[in-house]
Formats: structure tokens, sequence, C-alpha cells
């Protein structure tokens, strides 16, 4: 992220000292290795770090999760919900939870959790609309990564759900680190030039941070990179799942029939006809998705 890359111009085509200050403080963020979201639960850090490890220990992951019982709550419920408990056999330690619901699926609901957790900072309230709608998005990405992974690829389902609600973290963080600056906030085409130029690099530093899968975080890098013109032949990756939800989750429902056409969907299987019902057919899952992932009340 070069000075060059986070130069920006007010509305009325001056440089903006204020806007050209903040995106050369998150370069230098960037460049020191300082990007942490602020507010950020220690216990999240910890549940990241001891997932990191392939071969932890089951009740290692248990320990780790049980220091939180809100998020240990969380896990459970989960594991009591139809997306895991089709057969509904309900399930009340956290130890038969974990493993029901799987470690890529502890990962994605510790993220929940500390973003849920960091909504909350008295320091933050001046941002919490834009933080609950950044969030908003991401849920919905996720749940419809969850969906068509599930139903439309070999791809892990959970890992599809994890990188749906990461892939937009790096505008997280900008957001957050501008909730002192609203003169900057309220300038849209500055704040705008900011976040384009600087997020892609953030989020790959969060998510090394958090110890995230190489595999997610190649998906998310690849997220903001331009499309390629591939052929449509071959086998799917997650990137397109991610790119897939991504384009649906932006288009309005009238218009989703012209994704059809793209490579990506043609890769996936996903035909005008199959919009409709990727998450009509899914709505208890999708239901129960939402409400352990989308925005809390604490």
């Amino acid at each position: 992220m070069s000075n060059a890359g986070v130069a920006t111009t007010s509305r009325s085509g001056s440089h903006d000292p204020v806007a050209l200050s903040f995106a050369h403080a998150l370069a230098r963020e960037l460049a020191e290795g300082r990007v942490q979201l602020p507010g950020f639960p220690k216990v999240a850090v910890q549940v990241q770090r001891v997932l990191a490890d392939e071969d932890v220990p089951p009740l290692r992951v248990v320990r780790a999760v049980g220091a939180e019982p809100v998020l240990a709550g969380r896990i459970v419920q989960c594991a009591n919900s139809i997306v895991f408990n089709p057969g509904a056999m309900p399930v009340h330690d956290l130890r038969t939870a974990v493993t029901r619901v799987g470690l890529d699926f502890v990962r994605t609901l510790t993220i929940s959790f500390a973003v849920a957790q960091l909504r909350q900072a008295a320091e933050l309230a001046v941002i919490r609309l834009q933080l609950d709608a950044l969030w908003e998005r991401s849920v919905t990405v996720s749940t419809l990564c969850f969906i068509i992974a599930r139903r439309h690829t070999r791809i892990n389902a959970d890992a599809a759900l994890l990188a749906g609600l990461l892939h937009g973290v790096g505008r997280l963080y900008i957001l957050t680190r501008a909730a002192s600056l609203p003169h900057l906030l309220v300038d849209v085409e500055s704040y705008t030039a900011i976040e384009d130029s600087c997020h892609a690099d953030l989020a790959r530093a969060l998510l090394e941070s958090w110890r995230i899968s190489a595999t997610i975080i190649a998906a998310v890098d690849a997220l903001h990179a331009p499309e390629t013109a591939a052929a449509a032949s071959g086998e799917a990756s997650l990137h397109d799942v991610l790119r897939a939800a991504v384009a649906i989750a932006a288009t309005p429902p009238a218009e989703l029939a012209r994704l059809a056409s793209g490579a990506v969907c043609q890769r996936l299987g996903l035909t005008a006809a199959a919009f409709g019902s990727i998450v009509e057919e899914s709505a208890a899952e999708v239901e129960a998705l939402r409400a352990v992932l989308g925005p809390q009340k604490n």
C-alpha cells in the first residue's frame, strides 16, 4: 500500500489533509504489523491461536471456548439448530457441541462473538449503524456461501461460511479506525477512496494475525482482484463460491438471472432458476445461521 495508492481528494477536488493523514496512518500500521481491531476480545484471539493447530486435542478447544460463557452458549445453541441437528437429538455439554459443529464453525462463531463485542465498545458508538450494516452484509454473504458450497460443490461448507463472514474484515478495520474522525466519515468520496485502496491489504494482515487458513485467505485475496474471463469448465473453487455469494447479495432479485451467464456461476452450476431456490429451499437453515451470526443484542 504505497503513498501514491492512498492519496485522496475531497469532494471539492483539493487534497484533504485529514484523509491523507488517516490513509498514511493505516499504511504505517500495516508496515509495522500493528493491525488489530480495537476492542477485539482476548478470548477470541486465544481461541484462534488454539485452532491454528490442526491436531489440537478437543479438550483444549473446549477449555479455550469455555473461558467465555456467551461464546460457549452460542456454540451449544448452534449444535442444536437444524443446521447441525436435523434429527432433533439435543446436546447440552460444550465438548459434544464442539465435536458436532466442527472446528471451522467454532472459528466462525468466535469471530461473530468478537465482532458483537466490538460493536458494544463505547468509543465506537458513533459508527454503530455503519458497523451493523457492514456486518449484516457479511452475514448475508456468509450464509449464501454456506448454502452454495453445500448444495453445488464438494467444498467444505463450514470453510465457505467463514470465508464469507471474513471477506469484508478489511473494511471493518478501516471503519473502526475512522470512528474518531467525523469529518472523514461524512466525506464519502475521500473515505471510499481510502477504503478501496487499503482494505485488501488490511484484510490479509488481520486474517494472518488470527491464523486463519491459507485457503480462506487466498479466497478473500482473490475476491479483491478483477474477475478473469476463465472458462466455465473446471472444478469450482472456494473463491468461486465467495465471488458468487458477494454478487448475489449485491444484486436485486429481479436482476439475478443475468449472473447465470458468468463463468463463475457456470462452474458452480448456478442457473437462473437456482438463484430463487438457494435461500427459499433452505429458509430454516438460513434463519438458524443468522440467529448466531447476525448482529447480537448483548
